[in-house]
């Protein structure tokens, strides 16, 4: 196999795991708009919710279009390359330089942007308060939706236990908290309970924690994927100009 032909070869097997990405991304970015019940659609139903955690909510569309634009980019890598079309190469270079410079803007614009993050994450907590002392233990809706992200998540409240005293459900079970604040323990959960049984931690809290715990992937992955677009770029203009020497 020449040059030329391992050149081919790479963008096919590259650009096929693109492909295949994009439909696992799509096939997620389905499942949260669907699931009337996940995390986002909770978060968005919370009365008194900053108008800036609307957009953000919305990250099924997200996670819709970058499946579709990954599903394209594979297409056109992989087709382009098996059939040595100058027309779908210098369209994936295009798409791909396009995606590039997007994640540059979108990094400078977190960097920018990030001590607002803290601002918004801090109204959404005032308006989650407000919501559990409303109405935690009296609608059903939001009973059951807290009750799912805090034993998915193996948390307690929006910042911890307190968060419920005065609400519906503390009152209505004599000043008890709910069972997912009292790991472990049989009998009801109460104040002394809450606090001899192990500490469990907000789900703000522990969100914010896998965030940052993560963050060092997340920056490494990236780091990684603008590599692989430059070499992907490259290679794509290596094998236009193989083509037009070829057919000259």
């Amino acid at each position: 196999m020449g040059c030329f032909g391992f050149l081919k070869a790479m963008m096919f097997v590259f650009n096929g795991i693109i492909f295949l990405a994009g439909a696992g991304i799509l096939g997620v970015g389905i499942w949260v708009k669907v699931d009337s019940g996940s995390i986002f659609s909770f978060l968005g139903k919370i009365e008194g919710a900053p108008d800036e955690f609307n957009q953000v909510i919305n990250v099924g569309y997200l996670l819709i279009a970058t499946g579709l634009l990954l599903l394209i980019i594979g297409f056109l890598g992989c087709f382009g390359a098996i059939h040595e079309s100058k027309c779908m190469l210098m369209l994936f270079f295009i798409i791909v330089l396009a995606v590039f410079i997007a994640q540059v803007a979108g990094a400078v614009v977190i960097l920018v942007f990030r001590p607002l993050a803290n601002e918004m994450f801090t109204k959404l907590g005032k308006a989650a308060l407000q919501n559990i002392k409303k109405d935690f233990g009296k609608n059903p809706d939001t009973t059951g939706l807290w009750n799912t992200t805090m034993t998915t998540l193996k948390c307690c409240g929006f910042y911890n236990s307190s968060d419920f005293t005065d609400s519906p459900y503390y009152v209505n079970n004599i000043n008890h908290y709910p069972p997912q604040c009292c790991p472990g323990l049989v009998s009801s959960c109460d104040q002394s309970a809450a606090e001899s049984a192990p500490r469990v931690s907000g789900c703000f809290p522990k969100i914010r924690e896998m965030i940052d715990s993560n963050t060092m992937v997340i920056v490494t992955v990236g780091l990684g994927v603008a590599v692989l677009e430059i070499c992907a770029m490259a290679v794509s203009m290596i094998l236009c100009s193989k083509i037009k020497s070829r057919e000259d």
